[in-house]
């Protein structure tokens, strides 16, 4: 009988958080299929790289590779979607990017980043592990020794700023 060789500290992430992985996948990609196998996948590349890698945050290295992996899934479906959809006679629902659109975006994320940045740092940290890492607003609450009450204010206090700094410009 063949022994399997005992799970790296970062494996061992991907065993115990892998709800909270997947969950802060699905919020990029929006779709449960793809996003399962994207935690799949950035599973196999932790398990390949094993012992050669040195991490000394395990968690945070587990997510960055599952987001990173995540990132570039929605690049390419974003790629294909465009290349494939000028070969189809209905373009009703196809979204062009041209460059006024791009800049707009870009202006766009400019200015959230800009309210982000403005947000008191507790705020900030609660919405970014809230909205970004896909933690629950308990697990926010515990992590910044808070009620889950203060969290659910934080977050929503963050959102609305984000909002009405696109909507003032």
């Amino acid at each position: 009988m063949r022994q399997s060789k005992p799970l790296s500290p970062v494996e061992e992430v991907f065993v115990k958080d892998r709800i909270k992985i997947f969950n802060s996948v699905l919020k990029i990609l929006a779709n449960r299929e793809l996003a399962e196998d994207v935690v799949h996948d950035a599973y196999l590349k932790v398990r390949e790289a094993g012992a050669a890698v040195s991490v000394k945050q395990p968690a945070a290295y587990a997510f960055q590779v599952a987001r990173c992996l995540a990132i570039d899934r929605y690049r390419r479906r974003a790629l294909e979607t465009g290349i494939f959809s000028g070969e189809s006679d209905d373009t009703q629902g196809v979204t062009y990017s041209t460059p006024e659109r791009i800049e707009i975006g870009r202006e766009e994320l400019r200015l959230v980043s800009r309210a982000m940045n403005s947000l008191p740092t507790r705020t900030r940290r609660a919405f970014e592990l809230y909205r970004m890492a896909g933690y629950t607003q308990r697990e926010v609450a515990e992590q910044l020794g808070v009620s889950t009450t203060l969290v659910n204010f934080m977050i929503r206090d963050a959102l609305s700023h984000c909002r009405s700094s696109l909507s003032s410009e």
